[in-house]
Order: C-alpha cells, then structure tokens, then sequence
C-alpha cells in the first residue's frame, strides 16, 4: 500500500471526497483481517500513528491508530460527544508531507464506531487518542488538518 499525498493531484481527489460506509458483508474475516494488517504495517512502516482507508486511496470508512502501545481497527466511526475543553497541539499527516501546524481540537471525545467484527463499540479517548481520533474521522469526512491549522509550516 502506498500513501496518498496532496502533492499528487490525480490521487489527491480521494482525500477530499466523504467515504463510503464500510459494508463488512463484502469481506471475509479472512480479508479484512490482512486489510487492516496492511494498513497497519503501511502506517507503521511510515512512523505514524493514525491511518485512514482513503490516505491508501480506498474509498471506504476506516481507519487504524496506534497509541500508547494499544492497536485500534475502527469502522463507520462517529464522534458522539466531544468535550467544550479544547487544546491547541502541532500536527501534521502522513499525506501531507512534511508540513505541521497548530490545530485546536475537544481534549476528549465519545466514538460510535464498529471493530474488525462488525460489532458495535464505543470509545471514550482523551489526549492523544481523541486528537488523533478526531483527525483520522476528519480524513473520512474529507477533510485535512490544514484546512484548520494555524501557522502552518513546512520544513525542508
């Protein structure tokens, strides 16, 4: 799997477009359990930390995070609740190469979402899981951090 980057315009589209909920019908276990191996191995092999379907040009609704040592497989999410608390951290995006800035985000979040099974869950995060929680279901909804940073940087 490679990364989509908005440096290639061609690909890029699918970084702005909403994704298509995710139809676990048309996976066996099987295929969606190397689905999210790949993706998780792509995002690992990349040093990140969050990686949503359409950042590897798949239109479907998901993504995998890891933090703190703890691997997420997360399908259809939606962010329930998020706190009025908020907090202004740097950023940056595995798609967009080599360029961070300041975005505010809630410090906590509530997911409605599915795991690998197709079974209904739901994650209370704070800190960095709800950042990069609310980042990763950004990307889903066709949207990017800089759409939102400020001081946007680029570092050669």
């Amino acid at each position: 799997m490679a990364i989509v980057t908005i440096e290639n315009k061609k690909e890029a589209k699918i970084l702005r477009k909403k994704t298509a909920d995710f139809d676990f019908s048309k996976y066996s276990k099987s295929d969606l359990r190397k689905l999210v191996q790949a993706m998780k191995q792509t995002m690992k092999d990349a040093d990140g930390i969050g990686l949503s379907a359409n950042q590897v040009g798949l239109d479907l609704n998901f993504f995998v995070a890891e933090v703190n040592g703890k691997f997420y497989a997360i399908f259809n999410p939606k962010i329930e609740k998020q706190s009025s608390e908020t907090e202004e951290t740097e950023e940056g995006c595995l798609s967009v190469p080599a360029t961070y800035g300041i975005v505010r985000r809630a410090e906590k979040v509530t997911i409605n979402a599915f795991d690998i099974n197709g079974k209904k869950i739901k994650i209370k995060a704070w800190g960095l899981l709800a950042r990069v929680f609310q980042h990763e279901t950004d990307h889903l909804n066709g949207k990017l951090f800089i759409d939102k940073a400020k001081n946007v940087q680029k570092v050669i």
